[in-house]
């Protein structure tokens, strides 16, 4: 369980918010509007109403006892930046603030992030790569060149063994999991024998993988 601090209650931010403190973590949540505070605060840890760009504010909040602070006002840029700053100079652990535009991005780098999101970018080119080989059904990116893919199996592969079939070397993918409709089984042994409909997540080269499945 993390502590965290999500500055800025758009539709990004709330939803970073909710997803954080569903998985358990202390979620402290801040904007300025007072009726959407008011709204929000029974369904996480903490809230506050403030205007974060005022370093009284941030050092009220304690910024020292958060493991994360988020900064996800998409907005107005400006504030972004201040507070991100402000956020570095107090002495936050980890700073992670939203882009919407890679010169953004820059410059919240520049400014103490620690890590910067761009959520539109970060889905065009998750959905750019799904939808460019059919047989891609999820997608998360480690690298530039290396990915986490879930892709359904070869037809002849059924009723054979990893093993047998040499998946690692023959198709350059390691494979992480077999999925069977919501089932998820990690980590399959070299004897494991492939079913009909089995997916498998494998982790590889983003042009090795969508090569691949374009020959399913």
């Amino acid at each position: 369980m993390k502590s965290v601090l999500v500055i800025g209650m758009g539709r990004f931010g709330r939803s970073l918010a909710t997803k954080l403190y569903e998985l358990g973590n202390d979620v402290m949540i801040v904007d300025e509007d007072s009726e959407l505070i008011n709204e929000l605060s029974p369904n996480f840890t903490d809230a506050c109403v403030g205007d974060c760009r005022k370093e009284l504010v941030l050092k009220s909040l304690g910024i020292n006892n958060f493991d994360v602070c988020f900064v996800t006002i998409g907005e107005n840029f400006q504030s972004s930046l201040e507070i991100t700053s402000l956020l570095k100079e107090l002495g936050a652990k980890r700073v992670v603030s939203k882009a919407n535009r890679d010169i953004q991005e820059k410059f919240l780098l520049r400014n103490g992030a620690d890590e910067v999101i761009n959520p539109e970018k970060d889905m065009a080119e998750k959905l750019a790569i799904r939808y460019n080989a059919n047989k891609i059904f999820d997608f998360i990116e480690l690298t530039p060149e290396f990915s986490i893919f879930e892709i359904p199996i070869f037809e002849n592969w059924v009723g054979k063994s990893i093993a047998s079939l040499d998946v690692r070397n023959k198709y350059e993918i390691n494979i992480l999991a077999v999925k069977q409709g919501q089932e998820l089984k990690p980590l399959p042994g070299p004897a494991y024998v492939f079913a009909e409909n089995d997916h498998i997540v494998v982790v590889g080269k983003v042009n090795v993988v969508t090569k691949l499945t374009s020959k399913m």
